[in-house]
């Protein structure tokens, strides 16, 4: 068998991939290369967008040069050596098929993933569907700032390891060729499953989702040296065949303040819709940024709406700001609550989750809680089955009375007609949602 490669030692790792990455001169008109998705803002921009929600975010122009962060310090060469194995690029290739387009598996703005097999416990391919399957991140070729979302990747994967964090198994470092290998997430991403898939997640599997990603945040912020995301969201939320969350996409993660520092300050980078507005209005990033993306998560998995969704009516397409009112309102509050879900969900855990949620998008950074009382809080909502059908059949049986819960307030089912209209139908009522 072919002898594993990994790499030595870190710090010599670091600065070989640090001091290698400079943008290929021809890489600005290389075939493969297409606008980042990722954005980035200024606190002008912010304002138009708080004042404005319905106004299009500009997007910077390719050419503008953007203010160039430095890089975190290495990592304490104490830590023992992380133990990645090191993949030239024709071992990737033929992993991936010659990287053909149905190998595809997402886009992002750090490049295309691809699906691949390697063999166990080595660099070597393997034939489609033998093997361990892989997922293969190749960087666009656009610029030093792409290069060093790859170094913060492997900086940040390379030695950390969480079961709610995908583990990064390799990386390829070959002339201007910059590519990393994770293990395959069978089942996607929590956006494709909330947004684009037509069978809808139970309840159950949502709060399971949630507590995961939250435990993988809980990890990085209580971590002896502190990690703050900076880009959490649906998309970087990979689940796998049981739904278990891991947290993906490390490119944008930054060191948290040491010492005496209650911030970093740093550049704005993220995706907007999730960015805390304090850190976008004045670049200090703290660990309740992440919070907030969290909150607003949160809110998503709860109603089944996008951060950010244009083809909504200008007061909908906020979702934060849409959805705010509701969420300290208990008659009103299952408004808000997905439609798909068709009452197949716990009428407490809604409220527990909208008043986490409020509680992560406090406007007071301080006040929002750590990720470790979320967890808490999370926990017992998986064990919950109060749920709403069960509260609406027992108001059909019983006509004439108002059926009311243990908290003193009504489930108003005359404010989920759509929910109520093909109950009977309902895949998850006929026990067809998305096992968890």
């Amino acid at each position: 068998m072919e002898k594993k490669k990994k790499c030595g030692c870190w710090a010599v790792l670091r600065r070989n991939v640090t001091s290698s990455c400079k943008p290929s001169p021809n890489s600005k008109n290389s075939a493969n290369s297409i606008p980042r998705s990722s954005l980035v803002y200024d606190a002008a921009a912010e304002t138009r967008y708080l004042n404005a929600s319905n106004r299009e975010m500009c997007v910077p122009n390719d050419d503008v040069q953007l203010p160039i962060e430095p890089p975190d310090p290495p990592p304490s060469e104490t830590k023992p050596p992380p133990q990645l194995l090191q993949f030239t690029f024709q071992e990737l290739k033929s992993a991936t098929g010659n990287f053909r387009p149905d190998s595809i598996l997402g886009e992002g703005g750090f490049g295309f993933v691809f699906k691949g097999w390697i063999e166990e416990n080595s660099t070597s391919p393997a034939k489609p569907g033998t093997g361990i399957t892989v997922a293969v991140k190749s960087l666009k070729p656009d610029g030093l700032q792409g290069h060093r979302e790859w170094v913060a990747e492997v900086d940040f994967l390379g030695q950390l390891h969480h079961p709610n964090l995908v583990k990064l198994i390799g990386y390829c470092s070959e002339d201007d060729q910059r590519l990393l290998v994770y293990e395959f997430m069978t089942r996607g991403s929590l956006e494709n499953h909330l947004f684009r898939r037509t069978m809808p997640l139970s309840w159950p599997c949502r709060m399971k989702i949630a507590l995961g990603a939250a435990k993988g945040l809980a990890f990085l912020h209580g971590n002896g040296e502190p990690v703050i995301y900076r880009d959490f969201k649906t998309s970087n939320i990979l689940l796998d065949t049981e739904f278990n969350a891991k947290l993906s996409d490390f490119g944008l993660a930054k060191a948290g303040p040491q010492g005496d520092n209650t911030h970093v300050s740093t550049r704005v980078v993220g995706t907007y819709g999730y960015a805390a507005p304090e850190y976008v209005m004045t670049g200090h990033l703290t660990s309740k940024s992440d919070v907030y993306s969290f909150g607003v998560v949160l809110l998503e998995i709860l109603t089944g709406r996008r951060s950010m969704d244009k083809k909504r009516p200008s007061g909908e397409q906020n979702l934060v700001t849409w959805a705010r009112p509701y969420l300290t309102d208990k008659r009103k509050l299952y408004q808000i609550v997905d439609p798909r879900l068709e009452l197949n969900y716990s009428l407490k855990g809604v409220q527990k989750v909208s008043q986490l949620s409020y509680s992560c998008l406090n406007r007071d950074p301080k006040s929002r809680p750590s990720m470790d009382e979320i967890v808490k809080v999370l926990i017992p909502l998986l064990d919950l089955n109060d749920m709403a059908i069960i509260s609406y059949q027992s108001r059909l049986s019983q006509p004439g009375r108002r059926r009311k819960k243990s908290d003193g307030h009504v489930l108003n089912m005359s404010s989920h007609p759509l929910q109520i209209r093909n109950i009977r139908d309902s895949p998850l009522n006929s026990g067809k949602h998305r096992p968890c």
